[in-house]
């Protein structure tokens, strides 16, 4: 009867995780198949982004699935349930860790061979032949292979014993933390790895998720400029151009060529002349549009959805902030990665999760709405500031106009945010996904009676660092985030740059006035790696 319910219980957490799979799948079909090029649209490029973009989303599933796990092997009063034996216990805990590696392996192989294959075959693909592009592709991927072995054969020998120092009494309370993965270089090897990519995703994150924080609930507060006004500024816009245009060639009527210096205007006005035109046929195809009408009626929705995103935004930034600043005053020190001795600051995610927990599967939900609103964020931070390179701007992504390459960009953008994004979690809820909901007992009176003799009386406590190592299970996310003390600490400081990020975005996206209703659709500045003309038909 209890291995019945041991495995009644780790099947409803899969289950769970099963449907996560589905509708993960689904949003990742629809997702890329808004923003891919109608007219370069291409198979294996479409395939790839999904896939990527696919593994990610259900690698951060799995930490709700983790945290439930955990939790569901005690009851509310601190003791082990009837089934759950050390072996029903470690069967759950390596269960989740296979399952772990075996994802963050097939993130390993999107990044540093799938991807960057695919990205320079079509690089390459208009100028040779399709076997030579392939050879092409083959040859810049090999140094992502070699970046890749490098990563593994540092993760498998670089050091982790931490010099003994005075608070090794403290860093003793820790220590089964480091421990619990063992000694196989292998598993330090891909945790490295993964570590590094996180650590490449939190500057992604920083970049561009704490900006999209503030601008997607604020563009949806101002809204977007009318598009019969905007039409009449165009127009008045074009007439001005045409004049000028009319103004330099009359110098030629004579025969006489232009100089040198009126040319080169002339093909300034012309250039704008074209732009101008493709954005009054957007303006007019807006303007008439019965979709257009349905948003303007939608829009105290969407200003409602905008004030509770930047409540939300402001809840995780207050979260983060005494999270951080818990860490400061309290944590084990920089040379621990700054690993948190219990909770002492408490913030409002760390004590709203726990209590959810109780009503199952309320905590599922709410962490997997975090994971999504993280997501849209950064993709509301991608397609506001483009895809970079210091200075130089590679790609635009689009709706219906992202070339295959920008998409492979993008997709592989989103995954090593979503890697990071384990990390954003563990830092806005701690002790929550360090132990989820269990509990331990501890002594609380011993007490002498006539009749009974020594009695002594336990009550529960919430899972710390203090908790003895076989009475509370840490999470699989939480080891694997830890492995390395130094990429915590990274970790730590740039939570710091995500706060600052974050209000500076914030202050820039209130100082904007309001975007175009055509905003990135027409733009006089596409390069090359962007499309050129819009869409001619809109479904």
């Amino acid at each position: 009867m209890a291995a019945f319910s041991a495995q009644t219980d780790l099947v409803t957490g899969w289950c769970l995780f099963g449907l996560a799979l589905l509708v993960i799948l689904a949003f990742c079909w629809v997702y890329v198949r808004k923003y891919q090029s109608r007219r370069e649209s291409e198979v294996i490029s479409t395939i790839t982004s999904i896939f990527a973009l696919a593994i990610a989303l259900i690698t951060s599933a799995l930490l709700p699935v983790d945290i439930f796990l955990v939790s569901y092997v005690k009851n509310q009063n601190g003791t082990f349930k009837d089934w759950a034996d050390a072996n029903v216990t470690r069967q759950i805990e390596d269960t989740v860790l296979y399952a772990y590696y075996t994802l963050y392996s097939i993130i390993l192989f999107c990044v540093f061979l799938w991807i960057p294959f695919v990205y320079f075959y079509y690089e390459e693909k208009d100028e040779d032949s399709d076997t030579c592009s392939v050879k092409t592709a083959f040859k810049y991927t090999l140094g992502f292979l070699l970046v890749c072995a490098i990563l593994l054969l540092i993760g498998a020998f670089i050091p982790l014993d931490i010099p003994n120092k005075k608070n090794s009494t403290e860093w003793e309370k820790v220590k089964f933390l480091f421990e619990e993965l063992g000694s196989s270089h292998g598993l330090a090897a891909l945790s490295f790895s993964i570590s590094s990519l996180t650590l490449i995703g939190m500057v992604a994150t920083i970049i561009y998720t704490a900006y999209g924080m503030s601008a997607l609930p604020l563009n949806l507060i101002k809204g977007t400029r009318n598009a019969s006004y905007e039409l009449l500024e165009n127009t008045e816009d074009i007439e001005e151009i045409e004049q000028n245009i009319q103004r330099i060639k009359s110098k030629c009527k004579d025969g006489r060529p232009l100089p040198t210096r009126d040319r080169r205007t002339l093909q300034q006005f012309e250039e704008r002349l074209r732009t101008l035109r493709r954005r009054g046929r957007r303006l007019e195809y807006i303007e008439k549009s019965c979709w257009s009408k349905f948003c303007g009626a939608m829009r105290p929705l969407k200003i409602v959805w905008g004030i509770f995103f930047i409540l939300v935004a402001l809840l995780f930034t207050v979260s983060l902030f005494l999270s951080n600043l818990d860490k400061a005053l309290h944590s084990a020190g920089i040379d621990s990665g700054f690993i948190i001795l219990g909770t002492n600051l408490t913030n409002p995610l760390n004590m709203l999760l726990p209590v959810l927990q109780t009503v199952f599967p309320l905590d599922y939900i709410l962490i997997s709405t975090i994971i999504m609103y993280f997501i849209f964020t950064s993709m509301a931070g991608i397609r506001n500031m483009g895809i970079w390179f210091f200075w130089i701007r590679l790609y635009k992504i689009r709706r219906g106009r992202t070339r295959p390459q920008a998409l492979l960009f993008l997709c592989m953008i989103l995954l090593l945010i979503v890697l990071h994004t384990s990390y954003m979690i563990y830092s806005l809820a701690p002790q929550y996904v360090m132990y989820g909901s269990q509990k331990y007992l501890i002594l609380n009176n011993r007490t002498f009676d006539g009749q009974l003799g020594n009695v002594t009386t336990y009550v529960p406590k919430v899972c710390d660092a203090d908790a003895p190592e076989d009475q509370c299970t840490v999470t699989r996310t939480y080891l694997f985030l830890h492995k390395f003390w130094f990429f915590s600490a990274a970790y730590y400081f740039g939570n710091w740059a995500f706060i600052a990020v974050f209000l500076i975005g914030l202050i820039v996206s209130c100082c904007k006035g309001k975007k175009s209703v055509i905003e990135g659709e027409v733009d006089e500045e596409d390069s090359d790696m962007s499309d050129d003309e819009p869409p001619l038909y809109y479904g």
